[in-house]
């Protein structure tokens, strides 16, 4: 049990120090300009975002996130959210930890953890135990089967918005456009699975990106 509790710890650790390395970036600064007011701000925003997240978390976040707070743009998110997507663990609960800890440092991180998983943890148990009683009802069953295409739509609205912006990014507006709709072939037509689509997929447009960064900082320095 003590290596165990040793082991998890050792690994929430190195999660954290990689989220943080991931929030020293150029736009820091302009993070730091948008954001929570204080830690209080912090753990009721991401308790109310937990509560409203059934079935699509993704729209729910980049609404509240992007829209309605404005704590980050449509260009930051998406850089956030890739970062927060490809390590370990639930995305947002990577987001949270990426945003308390580049306003508040360590306690900020604690921060928006409680508050995506306190109170939101309370009601899951409780509506569990009430589903456990109506699971077989068929009003049930076909109300959940008919959210489904709900939550579909909600997933491809939000990705929908967030092609703009794409229009800024290093590998060009048409390249993004295509590993988008590669990564998608692959994922639900060849079936292959998501580890090797981020490793192969995320790993060249990185390279690549990276070449063209150099590429334009060069220029700007022989102009």
């Amino acid at each position: 049990m003590i290596g165990e509790l040793h082991l998890t710890e050792g690994t929430f650790n190195f999660k954290l120090k990689l989220l943080f390395l991931s929030c020293l970036n150029g736009n820091m600064t302009q993070h730091l300009k948008r954001g929570p007011v204080s830690r209080w701000d912090l753990f009721w925003s991401f308790t109310k975002l937990a509560l409203q997240g059934f079935g699509g978390v993704l729209t729910i976040v980049q609404r509240e996130l992007v829209e309605k707070k404005q704590w980050l743009t449509n260009e930051e998110f998406v850089e956030d959210w890739s970062i927060a997507q490809v390590l370990p663990g639930p995305n947002v609960i990577n987001l949270g930890l990426m945003i308390g800890q580049r306003h508040f440092g360590f306690s900020g991180a604690m921060t928006a953890a409680a508050g995506l998983m306190l109170i939101p943890s309370l009601v899951v148990l409780s509506l569990a135990l009430m589903y456990g009683s109506i699971s077989d009802n068929p009003i049930t069953q076909n109300a959940l089967m008919g959210m489904n295409a709900v939550v579909a739509g909600l997933i491809i609205a939000t990705g929908l918005k967030l092609l703009p912006a794409l229009k800024k990014n290093p590998l060009g507006y048409s390249l993004c456009i295509f590993v988008v709709a590669l990564t998608v072939v692959l994922l639900n037509v060849f079936k292959l699975p998501t580890v090797w689509i981020l490793l192969v997929m995320g790993g060249g447009c990185t390279y690549w990106a990276n070449q063209q960064l150099k590429k334009a900082k060069q220029s700007e320095l022989i102009e």
